[in-house]
């Protein structure tokens, strides 16, 4: 996979933890993911479909940073992954995923996109809707580690 489609979800979403939430995250070295296991407890899925290809993005918190976050974006302590978390999930893979859509239409790539899903649960599995590479960029935050999943079709 191409760079110029990975460096746009990397740039969003240190825009939006940088904006929506005022952290400072560390971005890990991307890995190349072998199966189909999510590395949180709860995880955000948009596809992404266009003429010259196809891709999906998946965001996957555990459930401390995933608290740490909603915390500092809706001003309240939650101790559950509950709706309230699925929401801002959702929302925030819908925010990464309009960030990256943005940067990759100034390079020619048009997109239409999917409302996000999320899943929960230990061990929960992410399917994408194409056969592609499977790249995991690692993110670190003081409350803890995370992963964007980006995937677009050969």
């Amino acid at each position: 996979m191409r760079a110029d489609f990975i460096n746009p979800f990397l740039h969003a979403m240190l825009n939006v933890l940088r904006t929506m939430c005022q952290m400072q995250p560390q971005v890990g070295k991307p890995l190349l993911k072998e199966d189909d296991f999510a590395r949180g407890v709860v995880t955000g899925f948009v596809d992404m479909m266009g003429e010259s290809t196809t891709g999906s993005l998946a965001i996957s918190f555990p459930a401390a940073v995933a608290f740490d976050i909603a915390e500092r974006m809706l001003g309240e302590k939650i101790t559950e992954v509950d709706d309230t978390i699925r929401d801002l999930v959702g929302e925030i893979t819908n925010m990464v995923c309009g960030g990256a859509k943005k940067i990759l239409a100034e390079k020619g790539y048009d997109f239409y996109l999917s409302q996000p899903v999320t899943f929960v649960g230990d061990n929960h599995t992410i399917t994408h809707s194409v056969y592609g590479p499977k790249i995991l960029l690692p993110f670190h935050v003081d409350s803890g580690d995370f992963v964007v999943e980006v995937c677009f079709r050969d």
